[in-house]
């Protein structure tokens, strides 16, 4: 059996924010990261879907120790990382780099493409001469489809998609086994996204990585993923294979995040029933008791109020956290108006 190269076990990251006044302070907790666990195996990648605000970036930032955590366990190679040193912390980037979402911010404009992918290098082996970098440099350009002649170039002068290239470039240059990629097609046109995708898994497959593929694009997520973590209020709703979650999800968020994806066929578009989820996320600063999801959930009854459902392991190795996973696959979606109605109170 393959053991994993990062465990991560009830992992919290939580926020001090004043809500006080100017006379009296107060403070609430906002847990962005409530709890979260999760195996990531060697040349695999996980993907982790969610809306905006579930604490998806949060989560990539406490892994690679830019995020102090509040509580729980991540593991590297067997190596703890929540506590560690500063210094401990610096060793071991090298072996976890990270793809930013914006390709031209994550640039430093200041700089030439040959720096800006050097800069790693230098970092990491200060012992490689100008002559090994440069030839390192050069061969990592055209390894993700630029040119070697391209080096002297600073980073407005490349397109979007040529910007993430060179991110992609920079992360890789030092030869991680984890790469962490932040949401790294959001900001791109929808035919270089499929371009950056493609040269992923290519990559993946060639360098034998391991990648953690954030997004909120539940197409993309799909097509490059074999396991998916679905977040709700920086807590697992479920965790399964790609083809269980995209053909017989058990959470109703889950369920609602797939049919809430367009179909590309415009009559089967027009056709289908929408299942849009009612209402907005709530606020993490006062979430809803028991199960996170329940003041949205169609299916709520007043268990999900009371007790908070524990992340179950399922007879074929997935997880769900859901008081009524098993009922749910066969029972219809209800409309919008009775889901209202079977929705517990805040």
């Amino acid at each position: 059996m393959r053991s994993p190269v990062l465990e991560v076990r009830d992992l919290q990251v939580h926020f001090r924010v004043d809500a006080g006044s100017f006379f009296r302070h107060d403070y609430h907790s906002i847990r962005a990261v409530d709890g979260i666990s999760l195996d990531v195996y060697p040349a695999e990648t996980l993907g982790i879907v969610g809306e905006s605000g579930c604490g998806k970036s949060t989560l990539a930032r406490a892994l690679l120790g830019l995020q102090r955590a509040r509580g729980g366990s991540i593991k590297w190679l067997g190596d703890e990382f929540v506590g560690a040193s500063e210094e401990f912390l610096r060793k071991k980037r090298r072996e976890i780099q990270i793809i930013f979402q914006d390709p031209s911010g994550s640039l430093d404009p200041r700089m030439t493409v040959g720096e800006i992918v050097a800069e790693p290098l230098k970092t990491f082996f200060p012992s490689m001469s100008k002559m090994q970098i440069r030839e390192r440099v050069s061969g990592m350009l055209q390894m993700v489809g630029l040119r070697s002649d391209q080096l002297n170039r600073y980073p407005h002068e490349f397109s979007g998609g040529q910007c993430q290239r060179v991110g992609i470039a920079r992360a890789l240059v030092v030869n991680p086994r984890l790469v962490v990629c932040d949401e790294p097609v959001s900001a791109l046109d929808v035919s270089i996204q499929a371009q950056i995708v493609n040269l992923l898994k290519d990559l993946q497959q060639k360098l034998q990585l391991s990648l953690i593929f954030i997004a909120h694009d539940l197409s993309v997520v799909r097509h490059v993923s074999d396991r998916v973590l679905v977040m709700y209020l920086g807590r697992v709703m479920e965790l399964a294979d790609r083809e269980s979650i995209y053909h017989a999800p058990r959470h109703p968020y889950t369920r609602a995040l797939i049919e809430s994806v367009p179909i590309p066929d415009p009559v089967r578009e027009r056709a289908r029933a929408r299942r849009s989820l009612q209402g907005d996320m709530p606020s993490p600063l006062n979430p809803p008791s028991g199960c996170v999801f329940r003041t949205r959930c169609p299916f709520a009854i007043d268990r999900c109020a009371a007790e908070v459902p524990e992340l179950e392991m399922l007879e074929d190795g997935n997880r769900v956290a859901c008081h009524r996973h098993r009922e749910l696959p066969g029972e219809p979606w209800p409309e919008s108006d009775e889901a209202d109605e079977e929705v517990s109170p805040t």
